[in-house]
């Protein structure tokens, strides 16, 4: 990179969720919870799967992946925001800036990509059960999850050009983390380029997600309705509502954050949108995927047995 053009900044303030100081000690508290319910519940999802033989299938492989990201994707973005609760100058380096900018790129667009190749597996096991084992093999598991990476890593790298731009007239993002929307405005270069390669991409990930997952459920809805017995028909949806749940959640946050033009912005707004999709989202999938999933918590009690058994 072309250290000249941004030399006038060597670090960032961020200005957090609020500037109110009655405020930043019980929110301290809040994602404090919240950041420690993330690592238990997805550390506790991927432990589960890893050792469970029983949930070593392709739905839970994916799942495995999700936990991970959202793990990542959390730890990513809490510590500093908790650091900067209790600091006086909530103060980010340069370089940390960016690589924080970069590594959310990657894991938001792995998440979005992840729920609809989940969307698909769905499909396959609900339309195609005597394929499914056939069809969803583990080899073309590990495919589809390194291509949602690749794609995370393609957007980042393009994305994250916005470090070539001039930084001169504030250092001050308006965020509780670097993201690109709340940079822009701080460029003293012309920024239109940059944001029609941010609408352009977040269209191209979310466009090809959401018809992948509309699609998939579409012929998933088409099947079910076909099954004579109730019980039959309540058995194959609740494989999918974990997931339906999961799945509003993270597309409406996305939507309304990114694929929304420059002017229409309100950071206010936006922070408590990024503050679901980079924290609550984390913490509530492995609840929503957990707490009525009759699998996992089989697993769990396993485990647990096998716990105080050998104990």
């Amino acid at each position: 990179m072309d250290r000249g053009n941004h030399s006038e900044v060597t670090e960032f303030i961020l200005s957090g969720l609020t500037d109110d100081p009655e405020l930043q000690v019980p929110l301290f508290g809040v994602f404090l919870v919240i950041y420690s319910i993330t690592l238990v519940g997805n550390g506790g999802m991927i432990f589960l799967i890893v050792i469970d033989p029983q949930l070593h299938t392709p739905m839970y492989f994916f799942l495995s992946n999700l936990s991970f990201c959202d793990l990542c994707f959390s730890s990513l973005i809490c510590p500093k925001m908790l650091l900067n609760f209790l600091a006086e100058r909530k103060i980010i380096s340069y370089t940390a800036c960016s690589m924080q900018m970069c590594l959310s790129i990657v894991f938001s667009d792995f998440e979005c990509l992840l729920l609809a190749v989940m969307a698909y597996d769905r499909y396959v096991a609900i339309c195609n059960p005597l394929l499914y084992t056939v069809t969803m093999s583990r080899q073309l598991c590990k495919r589809l999850v390194t291509g949602a990476y690749a794609v995370g890593l393609v957007d980042s790298m393009i994305q994250c050009f916005i470090f070539r731009l001039s930084f001169c007239s504030s250092n001050i993002i308006n965020h509780f983390f670097c993201d690109v929307p709340p940079l822009l405005p701080l460029s003293c270069s012309d920024t239109r380029n940059n944001e029609i390669v941010m609408f352009a991409f977040g269209c191209c990930v979310i466009a090809i997600s959401f018809v992948t997952v509309l699609l998939s459920y579409v012929y998933i809805i088409s099947t079910i309705l076909q099954i004579h017995s109730t019980e039959g028909r309540h058995k194959a949806f609740s494989t999918c509502s974990f997931h339906l749940n999961a799945v509003t959640l993270f597309y409406g946050t996305q939507l309304f954050t990114y694929l929304r033009p420059t002017s229409s912005y309100s950071m206010n707004t936006d922070k408590v949108a990024s503050v679901f999709y980079t924290v609550v989202i984390p913490m509530l999938n492995p609840l929503i995927y957990s707490l009525r999933n009759k699998e996992v918590k089989d697993a769990l009690r396993r485990a647990m047995n096998k716990l105080l058994t050998n104990s």
